[in-house]
């Protein structure tokens, strides 16, 4: 049998990509850089390996300590393909995990103890007896002795040769809250707002979050020899800036890292986003005056100084230490005329779209067409583009129980006009009404539920598109098995995935791939889907079709980074809004909104791409009602 190439680039280990380079002068803490995050997880990986095999050759064992959520899984598959390659030994590693919820049953789906053993423990060989990891069940009154004997544990076992972290939206590191003490040990505690906003999507809801957590202390954590903070996704960005370029405080834990002698912070570029040395680089240093990095800088100093581009002066590059790039050009005007130039020519209305090409976009969820995408995707249909839109996951976790309760009654009912059996239609509303009663937050549906969820995005699918001027026969509904696991976390994209999306390339034989790149998704679905269209590319004969990246509900490209902005009318803003209103089930409260966010899709969507219309506006370009915005994909996998 053959193995296929993306079997073999699996198989095949990589090293990491080289960290980026760049002053340091605002960070406080050691802080690597790479290009994606799993190169974060190759090099974290790396250094785990490394340490297991120095500790235990000193001293007859290693002692990590662990930690849970998106962040780290990366790490926890390359460190099972490396115990499965021979490469590292876990018969003399002892763990500590840095917390668990409150309270937990340890066979819940939630449950960082199952977590850890459907992750990491299961797959490598670990004795049992040397997994530490807090009990969720322990009674209130022996918390506090539960919590001594934890930190005890950690002193008779020499203390924690590796630390691996998260950092939360509030800067918490395990679950240290704003406010938490430097001295404090393990303990119970009470969860912040925006840590159970975090972890709303696990829970099915933030009504189901847990309200307290039992968590190793700053102290506690601060004592292990060696720590590496990781984060990864835009969505970090902004604490990732106050943790590493910020002063210690009390109100974000993780600037406490910085007063440790053996602290790193490992960072993909979407995490780094906001750090100097990426954003704005010219403060720190010279840099390479190409024109992608002029755009950058002089929109920034357009938007500092409140200016149109063309309106900027002299002074103004000089106060804002620009003067090497006035230098170059010897005046503002050269420099303000070629901005301006360049950033009009990004403005592409519809007689500039493509025409009468083959067209494929990619939906990781049955939504995320219309929501980032739904003005374009008219215009492209108006200009004759035979379009295909492949819906890549089922998105059926993301249905409520009440809304497979109402298209359940309304089959009941209308059965006998429809001439379906009733008693059949009525049997099976029973079942699944009594199965949701007998169901906790967070259990798998039943299999015929899944479906009954599973259709219900698709009929909205099929009237979103009719909604943007697209018949139903352009659907596809993929349905990767990645996803098909009734819980929120998913496998791992695989060969079967890959080949599925290789399939639909090869019968579509685009000129035109549309690919979500965003990074913020808090799921992780879209960063997966990517994955698979880029392993799936990778594997086709050339021609490339020509792949353009847009973002989910969560963020939009900025003017100086996107290659094409299509503008939008006030009739087409409301057509795409209203397609966005097909998708029903995701109305009024969606039950992964994401992002701190309490607004629903179409108001997020409306207000971006009026946004990105003023500020374009600001900028001096041509003014227009709304924009969508588009990167196009030029060297290396999409989003790099």
């Amino acid at each position: 049998m053959t193995t296929s190439r993306t079997e073999k680039a699996r198989e095949t280990p990589r090293a990491p990509g080289s960290p980026l380079d760049g002053p340091r002068d605002r960070e406080r803490i050691r802080t690597v850089v790479l290009r994606d995050h799993d190169d974060v997880a190759l090099l974290v990986a790396d250094r785990i390996v490394q340490v297991i095999a120095q500790e235990t050759a000193a001293k007859g064992r290693s002692v990590l300590g662990l930690a849970t959520g998106s962040t780290p899984l990366g790490i926890y598959h390359e460190l099972i393909r490396r115990h499965h390659a021979g490469e590292v030994d876990f018969s003399h590693v002892v763990t500590f995990n840095l917390d668990e919820y409150y309270p937990m049953v340890p066979d819940s789906p939630n449950s960082y103890r199952r977590y850890m053993w459907e992750n990491l423990f299961a797959h490598v060989n670990i004795r049992p007896e040397n997994v530490h990891i807090p009990d969720g069940g322990t009674p209130r009154e022996r918390l506090e002795e539960h919590c001594a004997a934890y930190e005890r544990a950690i002193g008779e076992a020499g203390g924690i040769d590796f630390q691996i972290l998260g950092i939360g939206k509030s800067g918490h590191i395990g679950f240290n809250e704003p406010g938490s003490p430097p001295d404090s040990r393990t303990r119970l505690v009470t969860l912040d707002t925006v840590t159970r906003k975090d972890a709303a999507a696990d829970f099915f809801g933030e009504d189901n979050v847990p309200r307290e957590a039992i968590t190793m202390g700053v102290a506690t954590i601060l004592g292990a020899r060696e720590i590496a903070l990781i984060a990864t996704g835009e969505h970090k960005a902004a604490i990732v800036r106050r943790a590493v370029e910020g002063e210690i405080s009390r109100d974000v834990a993780a600037t406490f890292l910085q007063g440790h002698r053996n602290a790193a912070v490992y960072l993909d570029l979407a995490a780094a986003a906001e750090l100097t040395r990426i954003n704005t680089p010219w403060l720190l240093q010279s840099v390479e005056w190409t024109p992608a990095m002029t755009d950058r800088a002089v929109v920034w100093l357009a938007e500092q100084t409140g200016k149109a581009i063309l309106k900027l002066t002299a002074r103004d590059y000089a106060e804002h230490h620009l003067s090497p790039l006035l230098a170059k050009h010897a005046a503002a005007g050269p420099i303000n005329g070629m901005v301006f130039n360049r950033l009009t020519r990004k403005i592409r209305g519809r007689a500039k779209l493509p025409s009468r090409r083959r067209v494929l976009v990619f939906s990781p969820h049955p939504d995320d067409d219309v929501i980032s995408m739904g003005g374009i995707m008219r215009k492209l249909w108006e200009n004759e583009n035979a379009t295909v839109v492949a819906y890549m996951t089922s998105g059926n976790i993301a249905v409520f129980d009440h809304d497979v309760m109402r298209h359940l009654d309304f089959v009941e009912r209308a059965a006998e006009t429809l001439g379906l059996d009733g008693a059949t239609a009525r049997r099976v509303r029973e079942t699944v009404e009594a199965s949701f009663e007998r169901k906790a937050p967070g259990d798998v549906d039943l299999a015929l539920v899944q479906e009954v969820k599973r259709m219900i995005r698709e009929s909205e699918a099929i009237a979103a598109l009719e909604a943007v001027g697209l018949p139903r026969s352009a659907a596809r509904f993929l349905n990767l098995p990645f996803y098909r696991t009734g819980e929120v976390r998913k496998r791992p994209i695989g060969p079967e995935d890959v080949a599925i999306v290789r399939a639909l390339l090869n019968e579509v034989r685009p000129d035109l791939v549309f690919v979500a790149g965003d990074l913020s998704d808090p799921h992780g679905t879209h960063r997966m889907c990517k994955a698979a269209i880029e392993r799936a590319l990778a594997e086709g004969e050339p021609p490339r079709p020509e792949v353009w990246l847009y973002r989910g509900a969560w963020q939009e490209w900025s003017i100086s980074d996107a290659d094409v902005l299509v503008p939008l009318s006030q009739d087409e803003l409301r057509a795409k809004v209203l397609a966005i209103f097909k998708h029903q089930s995701q109305k009024d409260t969606a039950p992964f909104p994401g992002a701190h966010d309490d607004r629903e899709f179409w108001q997020r969507v409306e207000a971006r791409n009026l946004d990105t219309a003023a500020r374009a506006d600001r900028l001096g370009l041509s003014e227009y009602f709304a924009m969508e915005a588009y990167v196009v994909q030029r060297d290396g996998p999409a989003g790099r």
